[in-house]
């Protein structure tokens, strides 16, 4: 498939083009339908939801609020004829707006509970006619100017409420740009090539957009929630940055070792490309496991989530190497394309900082696991005091107008009226319930409407604001103590009650959750490395990263470290589906780093055999790469902090410390010292269950035609030796000579001697790659086949000259 695509790209090209059009145009004409559905069935708040739209079956649209407060002199109040007459006419011409249903007015003859007790604050409730989401931005906008225009020195004019919200939005699109101009800075650090830079971010370009227009698409056909398409953005973004990444090094690192373009992509393709269908599955079977938590807000994000990253694999393994086939050697810099005609191709040696740091690691393993544990537990202590709830609008910047209504409305009628409870009831409500309410310890306020179509709504105001653990033992209060005391058959509703319950029901199953795909995660593991060890240690550490990274969350966004200095409003409790979502992803993506990590490990082993120079080969060559992708995921999920949604900055933060975490300590140092310490024992599998792990190569060793020279056979061989000479004999000093695998991996390098001699070890019998390069004169490259005994394999350089494969 690589081959086609490479050689067919316009096609490819014009094929991608064709369904991003033709999905945009569709889902222009559609429009969307996201449904924020966070009823659980079964629960007592969902049949008090029920109940209510039976009752008031009118009330679909959104309500918003105008509040407004006096300043001055003593005894001034929102009565007075001033005030009246600045605040009337503005809710009046705010009610002749088409789009606006109803405007309940606190001057009306039903209004003096919208009064503060003390005169100064007030509000007005705007009911649209349709939901929030499907308001048109044109209406809300008319609505903010005309209210606030009715401001004046000593009369504050705010406004709440989900319509409102959405004029306090950055741009749609502004979080994706700035992590997409972030990611490509590191890609040009690391590529030092425009067009290799280009190239991932068009390939996630691509994958997300068609992932997002799907999803869009598909909020027509099942609930799909208003988050769903910035966590799939989220997730998209760094998965489809980061499969390219690993393909396109794969590809450059092939050219630069001798290979034409084609052959170097067909190659990246066949050994990164399959890691990254590998990897892509992986994300996609931890995204599923959220099924498990019967859920149907988090079936929509499980579908938006999936198809997006089903589609940047997608992108990956097709309209890259069409790409690649337009660019051809203009994937490398000019530098690097200079010096690949000057001096021939490169060995196959990792160097640098990443190859001393591995090195260290192997002699200091318990030091380097220990200081790590150390910072992972210290990170991760603030997870004890974690508590799941609702994030609301008193959690938005201080600046803000809907922070400003919330606490007015806060201020003048108490920090309840922001969530109250609706105590439900079918039928006419007994007189007992009602006092019975009223009596409860925690409850501010009482107000029993009318029967409406045989169901009585009871409205209660807590005496605490909806993110107080006391709200929470208020609904557990009535539920469990003054309801039955009554003896009416009642149920707790409301925005509140109804996040209280999805935190309990996602604190009951979320040990079946997190046992469920790190058991998939362990069989994938196993299948892929055919060991038992390599598994449970991909176990923990994702466990360890998970504990670290919601510390690091519940230290933010809980206790309220810097998130005014990071723009992200008031602390508040954390939202409570996003653990699950966070778990799956950062599952998801630990595998990734965890399954590139370990298959240049596991690759090492299975040709030497030697525990110490697989680790240490598996994380000098792999910790660049990954530390790239790393610092690319960190750069675009911590841009969602500028998406002005609250939990999109959640999961971005969350996201990035996790991703950091995970790359920096866990892969770099935590994992390849245990994996040190614990020496063969990394690669154990009993015989028993090795009979009947079927066999899953991640990356398989390719066998592309490299040389032109006739392969020389030979007998068994621990050695290939020889002398390295020119073509009037004499013998060639200094001269590298490297060992490789026929898919370009370096397995030794040595250097001649004076008198040109040479001897490099080979693992087992086998085909490979000897290739010779030396100053002042040509390179050599050419295939040798080990059976038995020493191959003795003697190289001529020629002054200038450049082999064909090369």
């Amino acid at each position: 498939m690589a081959r086609w695509c490479y050689r067919h790209r316009l096609v490819v090209l014009l094929l991608w083009v064709g369904a991003l059009f033709g999905l945009g145009a569709a889902s222009s004409a559609a429009g969307t339908n996201y449904a924020n559905v966070f009823s659980l069935p079964d629960t007592d708040s969902a049949t008090a939801y029920d109940l209510m739209e039976k009752a008031f079956p009118e009330r679909a649209g959104d309500t918003d609020t105008v509040v407004w407060k006096v300043d001055g002199d003593e005894g001034a109040s929102v009565r007075d004829d001033s005030v009246r007459s600045r605040i009337e006419p503005a809710l009046e011409e705010i009610g002749r707006m088409k789009g606006v249903g109803e405007v309940a007015d606190p001057y009306a003859a039903r209004g003096a509970a919208q009064i503060s007790k003390d005169g100064r604050i007030a509000y007005a409730q705007i009911t649209f006619t349709e939901q929030a989401n499907a308001v048109p931005m044109e209406l809300i906008e008319d609505v903010v100017d005309t209210a606030q225009a009715a401001e004046r020195d000593g009369l504050q004019v705010e406004l709440g409420g989900q319509a409102i919200a959405r004029t306090q939005e950055p741009p749609q699109g502004t979080a994706e740009a700035v992590g997409i101009l972030a990611a490509a800075v590191v890609l040009f650090l690391a590529f030092g090539s425009l067009f290799a830079m280009l190239l991932p971010i068009v390939v996630a370009v691509a994958g997300v957009g068609t992932g997002m227009i799907a999803t869009m698409l598909m909020s027509h056909v099942t609930d799909v929630p208003e988050v769903a398409p910035l966590l799939g953005s989220l997730i998209g973004l760094g998965v489809g940055i980061d499969y390219a990444l690993f393909i396109v090094t794969r590809h450059r690192r092939g050219i630069l070792r001798g290979m034409k373009p084609e052959e170097a992509a067909v190659t990246a393709l066949n050994t990164s490309g399959r890691a990254v269908l590998f990897a892509g599955g992986t994300v996609c079977i931890a995204l599923a496991g959220m099924l498990v938590m019967n859920m149907r807000f988090l079936d929509g994000v499980v579908v938006a989530t999936s198809l997006t990253v089903v589609l940047s694999v997608l992108a990956a393994v097709t309209l890259l190497p069409a790409l690649l086939g337009l660019l051809g050697m203009r994937v490398l810099s000019r530098r690097q394309r200079r010096r690949l005609v000057a001096a021939g191709p490169e060995p196959a040696e990792a160097s640098g900082l990443a190859a001393r740091w591995s090195t260290y690691v192997q002699r200091r393993p318990r030091p380097i696991a220990a200081l790590a544990l150390v910072v992972m537990a210290a990170l991760a202590i603030p997870v004890l005091s974690l508590r799941l709830g609702a994030t609301d609008q008193g959690n938005h910047q201080a600046s803000t107008t809907t922070r400003q209504a919330y606490d007015l409305l806060a201020e003048g009628f108490g920090p309840g009226v922001n969530g109250p409870l609706q105590v439900v009831v079918e039928g006419a409500a007994p007189a007992g319930l009602v006092d019975g309410i009223r009596s409860a310890e925690g409850v501010a306020q009482v107000a029993a409407a009318p029967p409406a179509n045989g169901v009585t709504v009871i409205q209660v105001v807590p005496d605490t604001s909806p993110q107080s653990e006391q709200t929470d033992q208020l609904i557990d209060r009535l539920r469990d103590d003054v309801i039955p005391r009554s003896g009416a058959e009642a149920h707790v509703g409301g925005v509140t009650a109804v996040f209280k319950d999805f935190a309990s029901v996602t604190g009951e199953r979320l040990p079946y959750f997190v046992a469920t795909i790190t058991a998939l995660g362990f069989l994938l593991l196993l299948v892929a490395f055919r060991s038992l060890v390599v598994p449970l240690t991909a176990a923990l550490m994702n466990l360890i990263a998970a504990a670290a990274s919601f510390g690091v969350l519940v230290a933010i966004f809980q206790w309220g470290w810097g998130t005014e200095l990071l723009g992200i409003g008031k602390e508040g409790p954390i939202t409570s589906f996003l653990p699950v979502i966070m778990l799956s992803l950062l599952f998801g993506l630990s595998m990734d780093y965890q399954v590139f990590l370990v298959s240049r490990m596991h690759e090492e082993w299975v040709h030497t055999k030697d525990n110490a120079r697989a680790v240490r080969v598996g994380l000098a060559e792999t910790s660049r790469v990954i530390n790239s992708a790393a610092l690319i995921m960190i750069c675009v999920f911590s841009a969602f902090v500028l998406s002005g949604d609250m939990e999109g900055a959640m999961a971005g933060i969350g996201l990035a410390a996790a991703v950091a975490l995970d790359a920096f300590i866990l892969r770099t140092a935590l994992v390849p010292a245990a994996m040190h310490m614990l020496g063969r024992s990394n690669w154990w599998l009993p015989d028993w269950l090795e009979k009947r792990v079927p066999h899953l190569a991640v990356e398989p060793r390719e066998e592309p035609a490299v040389a032109e020279e006739e392969p020389v056979v030979a007998g068994r061989a621990s050695v290939v030796h020889g002398f390295v000479r020119t073509a009037d004999g004499e013998p060639v000093d200094g001269a590298a000579v490297t060992l490789l695998t026929n898919g370009g991996r370096r397995l030794d390098q040595v250097t001649s001697l004076a008198d040109g001699s040479y001897i490099v070890s080979v693992p087992a019998p086998g085909t490979y790659l000897l290739a010779v390069t030396a100053a002042s004169y040509g390179s050599r490259a050419g295939q040798v086949v080990v059976t038995e005994g020493p191959l003795v394999y003697d190289v001529e350089l020629a002054e200038g000259e450049v082999d064909a494969v090369n």
